[in-house]
């Protein structure tokens, strides 16, 4: 059990006190539930590790692991900055009534338009990705004739030890100014002569679900070893240096994060350090928990529907959702745990797979686990979904999207509603005929 999770008296799984069983008679399934207890407790956890310290710093929500107006007033809520990566997610973000000046935005090719947005409403900061939209943001500022606050991202040429889908900071890399073969110092150059740009800082971020803190560690140093050159020879040392996000949660019990405070703790200190030993005033330290903020307060319900046994091989169970809700396992190979939530407390006696209804053979959400023997109609809860479950989900099969829902002291509000056929068909045109003269 994780966060408020608890078997109740009639030995069903309850989130943040309200009965699973009674959510998914309530709205259906599938169904994301986030626990807001969890997700109040991560973030403070992360401002807490920060607070050892007489140091400036700033906490930001990466809001593509879960973007919603319900999630982003949340965050407002929790004095959280917000990280944004598409103009979809910025204007979510404005919708929300969000303070534009806490809103950064990332993406590696971000238009015109998601350029000139961000510049309309004031946002905190523009994180630049390559020359190419370092120079619209250049021209786009100076035909706007306002001042824009700029990051840039930098790959450090550290690998993370991760999927290697979801490593960023090594030098074969699409996101971000290579560090080593001296992009990053031409960019300087280049922002630093630019009117109405203002080089707040820079930011490299290594990848995501890592375990190991040496990677932001060596990131680090790198980093300030050229600095160090920078402050001599360009007269430049950042005022903000974000070290990014990708802090990684326990999926299965094989998983073994850091705990927030040990992260929190050799990032500070290893910038304390080179900062001291490059004889270097010390930067904001920023931050971009995404995952490890909401990953583990998200469980999906599903109800359990056909099965089929394959002896000597696999048993298959089926649930009502699968790829189109949860595409991870698909893409990463991730793992997941799960229990019969209608029978919470009941000890495991088969060994299965969890399939899902999409016409993929690897539409697996769970490739093995041990469960109680599942009946048509049981409901299943996957832990640990709240990051990446409903923002990759897509409507393959034009299956509709599950609705989302947050619990806390016994209460249920519904922050996201169930699509429906009627929805999928919402920018259907019927076909003109005849489409030309035969």
């Amino acid at each position: 059990m994780r966060g408020t999770q608890t078997i109740n008296h009639k030995n069903h799984l309850e989130i943040g006190g309200v009965d699973t069983v009674t959510l998914a008679e309530k709205y259906g399934t599938p169904l994301y539930v986030y626990d807001v207890e969890t997700i109040r407790a991560k973030s403070r956890a992360f401002k807490a590790a920060f607070d050892h310290y007489p140091i400036n710093y700033k906490v930001a929500y990466a809001s593509k692991a879960f973007s919603s107006v319900a999630m982003v007033q949340l965050a407002a809520e929790l004095d959280l900055a917000l990280d944004v990566v598409s103009g979809g997610e910025l204007y979510t973000a404005l919708v929300a009534g969000y303070p534009s000046e806490n809103i950064h935005f990332h993406g590696n090719n971000k238009s015109e338009q998601e350029i000139k947005m961000s510049i309309e409403h004031h946002i905190g900061a523009i994180v630049v990705d390559n020359f190419s939209e370092l120079e619209m943001v250049k021209n786009i500022s100076e035909m706007e004739q306002k001042q824009v606050k700029v990051l840039l991202r930098m790959t450090p040429g550290v690998e993370a030890h991760t999927h290697e889908y979801i490593t960023t900071g090594q030098m074969d890399s699409k996101f971000g100014f290579d560090l080593m073969n001296g992009e990053v110092k031409r960019a300087i150059q280049f922002a630093l002569e630019a009117k109405t740009i203002e080089l707040c800082g820079l930011h490299s971020h290594i990848g995501s679900q890592i375990f190991d803190v040496n990677g932001f560690i060596h990131a680090i140093q790198r980093v300030y070893d050229h600095i160090a050159i920078w402050h001599k020879e360009l007269n430049y040392t950042p005022d903000i240096l974000n070290v990014g996000g990708g802090f990684g949660i326990a999926y299965t019990k094989k998983d073994e994060p850091q705990p927030v405070e040990t992260l929190i703790r050799s990032i500070v200190e290893t910038v304390i350090a080179e900062a001291e030993k490059h004889e270097l005033g010390l930067p904001e330290i920023w931050i971009e928990p995404g995952r490890s903020i909401v990953g583990e307060a998200g469980t999906t319900l599903y109800t359990v529907g056909t099965q089929k046994n394959i002896p000597n091989v696999r048993k298959y169970i089926t649930v009502d959702g699968g790829m189109s809700d949860n595409l991870r396992p698909a893409l990463y190979q991730a793992e997941y745990e799960a229990i019969i939530a209608n029978r919470a407390g009941e000890l495991p006696e088969e060994h299965v797979a969890v399939a899902g209804k999409l016409c993929e053979s690897g539409d697996i959400l769970i490739q093995d686990i041990e469960l109680p023997v599942a009946e048509r109609g049981d409901l299943l809860a996957v832990f640990c979904t709240g990051a990446y479950g409903y923002s990759m989900s897509n409507n393959y099969n034009r299956l509709p999207r599950p609705a989302v829902v947050f619990v806390e002291e016994g209460q249920d509000q519904l922050v996201i509603k169930r699509e429906t056929y009627e929805d999928l068909l919402q920018f259907d045109l019927s076909l003109q005929t005849p489409i030309k003269e035969k």
